[in-house]
């Protein structure tokens, strides 16, 4: 269960954000140095490099600010969801370090219906691409011990537009017995 470092996934992820909140597919991403950080060359001016720089630029391209945070409160929160996806979920390369980032989302989202709360951002637009690949490899029990996680990433992945060609997970176990 290592980490999904494939040749340029951030770059992948930004195509299917754009595709997310309706802009055209006409940005140019390519991955710089070693770890593949994703890069916007822009029409005019510098490029921009970093997948939160560039993800935040693109919502406000799509004037859907709201997804950056409502209050002020909100905005710090989601700037430090958007770090902790670069920082932690990201760097993980063991399975002790999934480990520890999925118990620790899973005690944090005991209470909460979204990351900044109860309102949709683009921190659970990027967590849920970057610990796709993470779900996707978990067992039914695996699943089942992270409920809290299982059940924001499967409201998630129905969010409209947000999964797009990324694998549904499917979370409900077959019951082929009856218990009784």
């Amino acid at each position: 269960m290592a980490a999904a470092t494939g040749p340029c996934l951030g770059v992948e992820e930004l195509g299917l954000l754009e595709m997310s909140l309706g802009l055209k597919k006409g940005n140019k991403y390519s991955g710089q140095g070693e770890r593949k950080t994703p890069v916007l060359q822009m029409n005019s001016g510098p490029s921009l490099t970093g997948l939160t720089t560039i993800a935040i630029h693109l919502v406000k391209q799509a004037k859907k600010d709201q997804l950056l945070g409502r209050t002020a409160e909100e905005k710090a929160m989601v700037q430090q969801w958007l770090e902790y996806r670069v920082t932690q979920v990201d760097k993980q390369s063991s399975k002790e370090q999934i480990r520890i980032i999925l118990k620790d989302l899973n005690s944090y989202l005991e209470d909460k219906v979204y990351f900044t709360g109860n309102n949709f951002t683009l921190a659970d637009i990027l967590l849920y691409y970057g610990l796709h690949h993470i779900i996707a490899d978990l067992t039914v029990q695996e699943k089942e011990k992270y409920l809290n996680v299982s059940r924001w990433f499967n409201h998630i992945q129905h969010f409209p537009g947000i999964r797009q060609h990324l694998s549904s997970i499917v979370f409900i176990k077959n019951r082929l017995y009856n218990t009784h």
